[in-house]
């Protein structure tokens, strides 16, 4: 992936990126007040006006709780980080202020239009504000948008590709050693798996069809699943700066339904691009949505994959070699995989990491992700082929 170096960049944009930004002291932890939401209480930390500011539930995320915070000067976004899926959140909200800023600089040095949010400081000037019971909330700009849970155009695709790719050469030269580790061991299958069979191991009561099938195609799927990570082992797949969650949920789209930027750069960090790839192609062209009920049947939209790719490799920079773009299969293979594996583990936990609104939803949605797994198998040789032709 080709881009200005780090030595040959203005000294703003390298200072940006290598510096530790100064924290400013948070303001003092606020007292709890009968009857006031935790939401109103952090917003009017960040918010001028904070006794007339509206705050409302804003989209549907699986891990932190996200608010629209709306005033007569501005709006913007307010976040509860979950603690118990990033037990430092200082290294979510740093990160995001670094690669954001570094992403602002990298887009003012080309034509590429990409849309991204910034971070909002508390009224002290802070990137963070701590309530009383210890729960770290940041603030972000708003960005109008259109939300999109299932692809309804070709063209459509197309744009969510050439994003993706926009990305990637963006922050293709981002010294990752800047970034601290978010969530450690997150893409890392072999330790997914683990997990599941200590869990499993612990699992006596008698189970149900859905859980025997998720169970079965772990022990069917497993060997196979890790061909993505022993390529990246080996070398073949070099580490840069990943997204990390490119799910469909996370692309911006603009009036017109054309993705113009991206969300949710919690889990920016060192990976490989085909992560992203995997990811991107697993949640957009499964038609039925994440859970299984959005579209009916679970299957592999074979024209919204040939779409996305296509925008991909539309951008010059992104020339894989032969033996990378033989890897997508398995980037998108593995990445459906290791959801199940996430989903279902989760629901033996006890729904501790992903949002649920009833026990066995996780189940449901790590069923989905299975069945995705065997029509994704059914469509190897196609999905091989459009990697390497396009």
């Amino acid at each position: 992936m080709n881009g200005p170096s780090m030595v040959n960049q203005p000294e703003s944009i390298a200072s940006i990126v290598k510096s530790v930004i100064a924290m400013p002291s948070f303001p003092d932890v606020w007292p709890m007040m009968a009857g006031e939401p935790d939401s109103r209480r952090a917003a009017a930390a960040f918010c001028r006006d904070g006794a007339t500011c509206l705050v409302s539930a804003l989209g549907c995320g699986n891990i932190n709780d996200t608010f629209l915070v709306e005033s007569a000067a501005s709006s913007f976004v307010l976040q509860r980080i979950s603690r118990k899926v990033f037990p430092k959140p200082l290294r979510v909200i740093n990160n995001f202020d670094k690669v954001t800023r570094y992403l602002t600089g990298r887009r003012a040095q080309t034509d590429k239009p990409f849309r991204t949010a910034r971070s909002v400081p508390t009224l002290a000037g802070a990137l963070f504000f701590i309530d009383a019971r210890g729960e770290y909330w940041r603030g972000q700009t708003y960005l109008p948008h259109t939300s999109c849970r299932n692809l309804t155009s070709l063209d459509q695709a197309f744009q969510v590709g050439r994003i993706l790719s926009c990305f990637h050469d963006l922050v293709a030269d981002l010294d990752v050693q800047c970034l601290a580790d978010p969530l450690p061991g997150f893409h890392n299958l072999p330790q997914y798996l683990q997990d599941f069979d200590r869990l499993r191991i612990k699992t006596q009561k008698e189970m149900d069809a859905a859980t025997r099938y998720c169970f079965q195609a772990i022990q069917q799927g497993r060997q196979r699943a890790t061909l993505l990570e022993e390529a990246k082992n080996s070398g073949l797949l070099p580490l840069q700066a990943i997204h990390g969650d490119p799910k469909i949920d996370n692309f911006l789209f603009d009036g017109l339904g054309l993705a113009d930027g991206m969300l949710d750069l919690d889990t920016v960090g060192a990976g490989i691009v085909h992560y992203d790839l995997g990811d991107c192609l697993r949640s957009c062209c499964n038609r039925a949505g994440e859970s299984g009920v959005d579209g009916g049947e679970v299957f592999f939209d074979m024209e919204i994959c040939r779409a996305i790719l296509a925008g991909y490799f539309s951008l010059p920079q992104q020339q894989l070699s032969a033996g990378q773009r033989a890897c997508i299969f398995d980037a998108v293979l593995a990445i459906t995989f290791e959801l199940g594996v996430r989903f279902l583990t989760d629901h033996l936990r006890g729904n501790t990491y992903f949002k649920v609104r009833q026990d066995g939803e996780n189940l449901v949605r790590a069923e989905s992700q299975f069945r995705l797994v065997e029509d994704i198998v059914r469509r190897e040789a196609e999905i091989r082929l459009l990697a390497i032709i396009l």
